[in-house]
């Protein structure tokens, strides 16, 4: 009888968590619904591989990436572990390294080059390329010949290159075929990408010649020849680009795919929209994470990890706060004669900080997305001056009004007017000039540029407003 009742509630249990509600497991502010994350819960922990494979290993690669992200480590190796093969390990191209590694580093090899053998190679090489030298090595033995060398070659590029972001499937014929040859290959050749819009054409040493869009194949004759209807394609990107300026072609020209060519013209993959898109936000996102000075930081990083990676630019930014610290110790007998001073001086400092941000901000994403150039540099950088002047006048006219009618004091007020107007432009100039300079030289912008236009305003706004109020009360 124990048994019977034991066998109901389970079958109960199973019941109530087969009865998902519709296909969309998202709630309407884009997070997982949290009824769908208890039921996956109880599934892992009732080993419920039923509920598993009907409601999760059906799931989009996105949606089991954020799947991925939303659960517990523990309950993540354990769903790994009880979709076994069904577990789509494309998924884990759209996961934080740190949550791959360590999903990875608990499948067997035999498992993860199974399934590698079945993905694309840009999200092999995705895979591929956090993993140990020894594992990726033995990983790559149990691939087929042809296989294996397409991946070696695309893991022998650099990182963030447009080699090791291509795709190594495409379709690529010769000149002197005919339409109906084409697509008589298309249909027979079983080695061929699952889905492509362009059909590439080749010299016999492989050299890149043309290209031809599929809706002009299926428009033509089948006796036409391919050299007939192909163009030129404009836009090869070399296997060495970085992918960030290849993003930025696709952007300039509304690009689908494009012909990656070797430094001899030979075609060795393809770059698609959708790896563009990907690279896109990656790059939006790391211009973010280093203007805040906390580097390749993801959510998944331990606390060390953290701490770590935002500790160098505290220190910097520790040093350049000594420097406007020093400037205020040049003025101590003037703020203690004069309280208001200590009071007023942090917005000055303040004010110009967040102007000093607002360029800055635009001057990077304009010099990462090649917007900002030689050409037309000095023009921006008049128009900031033209903005940090009339912001200047504005805001020190309302703190100037402000604090003389607080402290009954017009010399307070005309003196942080003044010196608001002074941190202003040179929050406006440092805004826009640093990043050009350090660009210039080199230097990521993005990384540096904050910490040198907060150091720049603050140790500006304390001196011109106490500097200005030691002159004036020492002639008055």
């Amino acid at each position: 009888m124990t048994d019977t009742g034991e066998d109901d509630r389970e079958r109960a249990r199973a019941a109530e968590r087969s009865a998902v509600d519709g296909d969309d497991i998202y709630a309407p502010d884009g997070s997982i619904r949290s009824d769908f994350l208890m039921q996956v819960g109880a599934a892992i922990a009732d080993r419920d591989t039923l509920f598993l494979r009907r409601h999760v290993a059906k799931l989009h690669e996105s949606e089991m990436g954020d799947l991925l992200e939303a659960i517990q480590p523990d309950q993540r190796r354990a769903l790994v572990s009880l979709l076994g093969e069904e577990f789509d390990l494309a998924a884990l191209t759209e996961v934080d390294e740190a949550i791959r590694l360590d999903i990875v580093e608990h499948l067997p090899n035999e498992q993860i080059a199974a399934a590698i053998g079945e993905m694309d190679s840009d999200d092999a090489v995705y895979i591929l390329e956090d993993l140990d030298q020894e594992d990726r090595e033995e990983i790559l033995a149990k691939l087929p010949f042809t296989e294996r060398i397409r991946l070696r070659r695309s893991l022998d590029y650099p990182e963030s290159t447009a080699g090791r972001r291509m795709r190594s499937e495409f379709v690529a014929v010769p000149p002197f075929w005919t339409i109906g040859q084409t697509l008589d290959y298309m249909r027979e050749d079983d080695d061929l990408p699952d889905s492509f819009t362009e059909i590439f054409v080749i010299d016999p040493t492989f050299r890149l010649l043309g290209v031809v869009e599929l809706d002009r194949v299926l428009r033509s004759k089948r006796e036409v020849k391919v050299e007939a209807i192909m163009r030129q394609t404009s836009h090869p990107i070399p296997a060495l680009m970085d992918q960030e300026e290849a993003a930025q072609l696709f952007e300039q020209y509304d690009l689908l795919s494009a012909a990656v060519v070797d430094e001899n013209g030979r075609l060795v993959g393809v770059l698609t929209i959708d790896d563009m898109v990907d690279v896109i936000q990656e790059e939006a996102e790391e211009d973010l994470m280093r203007l805040g000075g906390v580097g390749d930081e993801e959510l998944s990083d331990t606390v060390l990890e953290t701490s770590r990676s935002r500790v160098p630019w505290l220190l910097v930014n520790l040093f350049t706060a000594s420097i406007a610290a020093s400037v205020i110790s040049l003025f101590e007998a003037t703020i203690e004669e004069i309280v208001a001073l200590a009071i007023l001086m942090p917005i000055v400092a303040g004010m110009g900080g967040n102007a000093g941000s607002q360029t800055m901000t635009v001057t990077v994403r304009a010099l990462a997305t090649r917007n900002l150039d030689i050409h037309n540099a000095w023009r921006v950088v008049r128009r900031e001056a033209g903005v940090g002047l009339l912001n200047g006048v504005l805001c020190g006219t309302l703190i100037g009004c402000v604090a003389g009618l607080w402290f009954h004091d017009a010399n307070i007020g005309g003196i942080i007017a003044t010196a608001m107007l002074i941190n202003m432009m040179a929050a406006a100039l440092a805004g826009i000039m640093i990043p050009l300079v350090l660009d210039k030289v080199g230097a990521d912008p993005a990384v540096s540029s904050a910490v040198f236009v907060t150091a720049v305003t603050d140790t500006t706004g304390f001196f011109s407003f106490l500097g200005l109020a030691t002159w004036w009360f020492a002639i008055s």
